[in-house]
């Protein structure tokens, strides 16, 4: 709204834990026995999903990493903070981009810039299941051991309401932000193609890449893969072309970065 706009939240997708988290208690178990030498995080869902899993096996996943001395990387600066409003310390956020690709060249810079190089690293590496392997065989191919583990799904939020449904077929709808590629395919499948009036913005490199790949028109693309980035673009955009304020529909905040 400081924007000058009208901001509606349409629910395109949600994130719940998979059915089986036997998996991730016991890696919780080996993390908190200091047998992984990194936490790899790529979303603020996944966080979410670690700190439940901690608090009911431990004393909480900041006791669990500092008690083990392990170190931290975050994907971007959204996934950072959640993982910092629990208390965790986070050693590596990509400097520039927030993608799985950038977050594997931090994590290899920033252990061969060690002096005297410990054994080859051993990662966990909770994920949706929709994640891409990016992170995973980046960080095999650099010589790391990756227990990548599926903690959540993300499935469709529902029905979206039918006046916002109306307006969007309308016209009246005259932007959608998009934070992830499963957010892109949830507005086409709920939605339908944007009229040719409404300006579509997405979060990074990712989410714009699954827009083309569905043949979705992509006006901006935001410079730093964040929520405020993601208004950030919408701004500039409207003040290169003089598209016109109004309704802007987004996906929830939940994947955070660019996710899949």
């Amino acid at each position: 709204m400081a924007a000058g706009a009208e901001p509606v939240v349409v629910p395109l997708v949600r994130t719940v834990p998979v059915e089986d988290l036997t998996p991730l208690d016991d890696a919780l178990l080996a993390l908190g026995a200091g047998w992984y030498t990194w936490l790899t995080v790529t979303s603020q869902a996944a966080v979410a999903v670690l700190a439940e899993r901690a608090r009911a096996h431990d004393d909480g996943l900041a006791a669990l990493v500092e008690r083990a001395g392990v170190r931290v990387g975050a994907v971007g600066p959204g996934t950072a903070r959640a993982l910092q409003a629990l208390g965790v310390h986070v050693d590596v956020v990509p400097p520039v981009r927030s993608t799985a690709a950038d977050l594997v060249a931090a994590l290899v810079a920033s252990t061969t810039a060690t002096p005297d190089p410990a054994p080859a690293p051993r990662a966990l590496f909770p994920r949706g299941d929709l994640a891409a392997a990016t992170l995973t065989d980046g960080l095999t191919s650099a010589g790391w051991s990756v227990d990548d583990l599926v903690v959540y799904r993300t499935v469709a939020a529902g029905a979206v309401d039918p006046q916002v449904a109306d307006a969007w077929a309308a016209g009246d709808v005259h932007a959608a932000l998009l934070t992830s590629a499963s957010s892109v395919r949830a507005l086409l499948d709920h939605l339908g193609p944007p009229p040719a009036g409404t300006r579509v913005v997405v979060i990074g490199p990712s989410t714009h890449a699954e827009a083309e790949r569905l043949g979705l028109r992509v006006d901006a693309v935001a410079g730093r893969q964040t929520l405020a980035g993601l208004v950030d673009a919408l701004v500039d955009h409207v003040a290169r072309t003089g598209a016109p304020p109004g309704s802007l529909p987004g996906s929830p905040p939940t994947p955070a970065e660019d996710a899949p």
